[in-house]
């Protein structure tokens, strides 16, 4: 019964181990560049801005109060006193996705380690984690986290939206996100605290395909 079920299929037992032979190899040279190329990813390349493009940002920088050309001042240079004024105060800045991440690889250690995307009402990021070299196996790699975030204003208050998280390239489940995914975070906690704040502080928030706009309220 055995050899005619064989012959009938046109395979042997010696041809069909050898096939689920080459299939597990296959498997384990797919997983292992996976694993090396992707999930245990190298650091990220810092942004940086040409001259026209610093003095671009650091104007924008200057009318929020943020005076980055004041560091290259003599240390000895002093402030002159000025009466406080609202009147024709910016109440809105555009921040470029290359100007972002030029801010964090400039003013923070996470310049080959966070990278910041903008799209059409998302904010995405990926992160770069350094694991213990003490851990087996994978110790000394670097872990990628990558993770998406709704920005928009919609109703006449801000949207923030976890859509997600990912670990190694597999999504985290929401019960592990303490069932914030898909979640409106200003409409859930909005009521009090920061978010409260947050959400009365605004005057619009927008997100488009490489920029990010914020208006605040007087």
């Amino acid at each position: 019964m055995n050899n005619t079920d064989s012959n009938t299929k046109g395979f042997s037992g010696l041809q069909v181990f050898m096939m689920i032979l080459a299939v597990m190899v296959l498997s384990v040279m797919i997983t292992s560049w996976v694993i090396f190329s992707d999930i245990f990813a190298s650091k990220f390349e810092p942004v940086t801005l040409n001259a026209q493009e610093e003095q671009v940002l650091t104007e924008k920088l200057n009318k929020l109060g943020i005076n980055v050309e004041q560091k290259n001042k003599h240390i000895n240079d002093v402030l002159e006193p000025e009466a406080y004024s609202e009147i024709d105060a910016k109440r809105e800045i555009v921040l470029s996705e290359k100007e972002i991440n030029a801010m964090l690889a400039k003013n923070t250690d996470l310049a080959d380690k966070l990278a910041i995307d903008l799209s059409d009402d998302l904010m995405s990021a990926k992160l770069l984690l350094p694991l213990d070299k003490e851990l087996p196996i994978v110790g000394g790699k670097t872990l990628k986290v990558t993770a998406g975030v709704e920005l928009a204003y919609k109703n006449d208050k801000p949207v923030v939206i976890i859509k997600g998280v990912s670990i190694w390239g597999v999504p985290v489940p929401t019960a592990y996100l303490g069932d914030l995914k898909n979640l409106d975070l200003v409409q859930e906690f909005g009521g009090t605290g920061f978010w409260r704040n947050f959400a009365n502080g605004l005057n619009g928030l927008q997100v488009e395909d490489g920029s990010l706009r914020i208006k605040v309220k007087e």
